[in-house]
């Protein structure tokens, strides 16, 4: 599919802090003539470490496409009632870059989900033999005992460490040619999130036995929906914790000394975040100009909160929706379509509704 393989292109470097390529031909040239390295040298924001990976690795390059969909996704999803709904990926990668250049939660968040879904893609990847540098998990051989009793490892365990591992070279090789307080927060944001996908690894067992009894049974590991990592980190987001750099430069200490000490699960940041009311490209907002509120909210989605005290504007809309469902024996719903009223309201636009230009 030529649109989602010049997407992933487009949007591999979002990963990478974050380059903004052109879309080219470079992985049609490397179909046409098998050459990896002419795509990985096409392609613009990659440190030496990472061509390297690219080179020795092509077919990964497809899997971390297929992570920055999902991260990308979920982010969305988790920032859709907020002022800043990290849209602006759907905008332009230049604005997601400006959000990034500040050491903020946002930044803190976005670096820990993209780390977290390429562990999440490649570990995938590795299970259904799509790479040629990996399989299933190794080491779940043979027999094990848990609180069940004994059981015998089978079927196909995720190579979760060759993800995290993977993920560790490639993402994090940007970030160690720095030696600044921003790699820091970043090395360690991009640890945050792939701990996370580790986190909700879970064991699936088979019985196997008479009448389905488990007198045997055969078990594997599997990752959790990716939707676990997205919430937990999520929560991390909110509780996250602003540091310092300390005295000597090799970590953080905490800004606020009433609060605890960040561990490695925890998220960091440096600057507060702005409000994200209007439309300023310098720190990568579109404003809320035109969002959708929750008149009965008391929330972020609140219209009072959503549109930052300039009011909303109310729209009357009919929409079809199914209703009257009614069970019928055995096995089916069956709905009515019913026209629905509903009133819709949007955040009124501040009185200069540009870009604001800094002077």
């Amino acid at each position: 599919n030529m649109n989602f393989l010049s997407g992933i292109w487009w949007s591999l470097p979002l990963i990478l802090v974050w380059a903004t390529p052109p879309v080219t031909s470079s992985w049609w040239y490397m179909g046409a003539v098998g050459s990896s390295r002419v795509m990985c040298d096409n392609v613009p924001g990659l440190v030496s470490r990472q061509r390297q990976l690219c080179r020795r690795h092509p077919e990964a390059m497809l899997s971390i496409g297929r992570g920055v969909a999902a991260w990308t996704a979920e982010c969305q999803h988790q920032f859709r009632r907020h002022r800043w709904d990290c849209n602006a990926l759907e905008r332009g990668q230049r604005l997601l870059g400006r959000v990034l250049l500040r050491s903020s939660r946002e930044s803190a968040f976005v670096h820990a989900i993209s780390s977290a879904g390429v562990v999440f893609a490649i570990t995938r990847a590795c299970s259904q033999g799509e790479l040629k540098s990996c399989s299933c998990d190794p080491k779940k051989k043979g027999s094990a005992k848990d609180s069940k009793g004994h059981f015998d490892w089978g079927g196909c365990s995720d190579n979760i460490d060759y993800g995290i591992k993977f993920a560790r070279a490639f993402v994090d090789a940007k970030e160690r040619k720095g030696k600044d307080a921003r790699a820091l927060m970043n090395l360690h944001n991009n640890r945050a999130g792939r701990k996370a996908v580790k986190r909700f690894l879970k064991q699936e067992c088979k019985c196997h036995g008479v009448s389905g009894s488990c007198t045997l049974r055969t078990c594997w590991l599997a990752m959790a929906d990716f939707r676990k990592t997205g919430d937990y980190l999520w929560k991390k987001y909110n509780g996250a914790i602003q540091v310092v750099m300390n005295q000597d430069g090799t970590g953080f200490t905490v800004a606020n000394k009433r609060f605890k000490k960040p561990t490695k699960n925890d998220l960091v940041y440096f600057e507060s975040s702005p409000d994200y009311c209007i439309r300023d490209r310098d720190v990568g907002s579109l404003g809320t100009a035109g969002r959708v509120c929750n008149q009965t909210s008391r929330g972020m989605d609140s219209c009072e909160v959503m549109c930052c005290g300039r009011g909303y504007d109310t729209s009357r809309v009919s929409r079809m929706t199914k209703c009257e469902c009614k069970f019928h024996w055995c096995c089916a719903v069956r709905c009515q379509d019913c026209l629905e009223v509903v009133d819709i309201h949007t955040c009124k636009a501040p009185k200069s509704t540009g870009w604001i230009s800094r002077t």
